[in-house]
């Protein structure tokens, strides 16, 4: 039998953990403008209550750089890593910290990473002001992982890799999961979910092909350079080992165009 799949983003209010300022894009095409609560509070409510993903912090005036995701995709995530009570998962970008929140709810020991030292700091402060103080939030480049607190059951990445890090696979036990939004060849888009296997290796599949996340700081790719990547390739299996990365192709039988799913 399946297991339950579970609507996980409704186990703790996202509104504890956006800043007082949001950015939209009020018209199309038009470049993201600063929303604040305090001066338009009925917007910024419905959106914080909305299920889509919300940019909290930019750089240079207009390029997102840090955002809450949206719910559906954190529920399919959350849903791949097979949360539960008893886990222990390394979360790579904190963000708002919401997400970390919604694991400690369930059960899990949560260590999360960011590279940033103000969303870092403004996540912890959101953790504590909740209640999840057992959340351990550690400032640094989470492309390195955190090998102090290896090996974890599962891990989960609120940013997109085109190259995922050995690292992560090498402080996963064998038998744990990585889901990873993924953007490098072939395949501009997809949600990854990995198991690692003995031999120091992890494999699996491309389970979503519409799972737009912002990159890593450090594999950021811009726009022309993700556009040169070409729609998404149905049936994309990836395997990670020390040696490096392969992607390839296995033909899924009755698949004649990439999933898609409405954001």
């Amino acid at each position: 039998m399946p297991a339950l799949r579970r609507q996980w983003t409704d186990t703790v209010d996202r509104e504890l953990f956006i800043p007082e300022i949001i950015w939209v894009q009020r018209e199309a095409g038009a470049p993201l403008t600063p929303l604040s609560r305090s001066a338009e509070p009925g917007e910024w409510h419905r959106l914080v209550a909305s299920d889509e993903p919300l940019v909290t912090q930019v750089a240079d005036g207009w390029l997102p750089v840090s955002s809450s995701t949206g719910r559906p995709i954190m529920n399919l995530m959350l849903n791949e890593l097979g949360l539960r009570p008893g886990i222990r998962v390394l979360e790579i970008g904190t963000g708002t910290g919401w997400n970390a929140a919604i694991m400690a709810e369930a059960g899990a020991e949560v260590t999360t990473i960011e590279i940033d030292p103000r969303v870092a700091g403004r996540a912890r402060r959101a953790l504590d002001d909740a209640g999840y103080r057992q959340v351990r939030v550690v400032c640094g480049d989470g492309e390195a992982g955190w090998p102090e607190g290896s090996p974890y059951d599962a891990l989960i990445a609120t940013a997109a890799a085109h190259t995922i890090p050995y690292p992560w696979v090498a402080q996963t036990r064998v038998g744990g999961r990585l889901v990873v939004p993924y953007c490098g060849p072939r395949h501009p888009r997809g949600l990854a979910v990995l198991t690692v296997r003995r031999g120091g290796v992890a494999w699996g599949r491309i389970v979503d092909d519409n799972a737009p996340f912002m990159a890593l700081r450090g594999q950021w790719l811009s726009p022309p350079q993700l556009r040169d990547i070409g729609e998404p390739e149905p049936g994309l299996t990836i395997e990670v080992r020390a040696t490096g990365q392969r992607v390839r192709r296995v033909p899924v039988p009755g698949l004649h165009s990439p999933r898609t799913r409405q954001r």
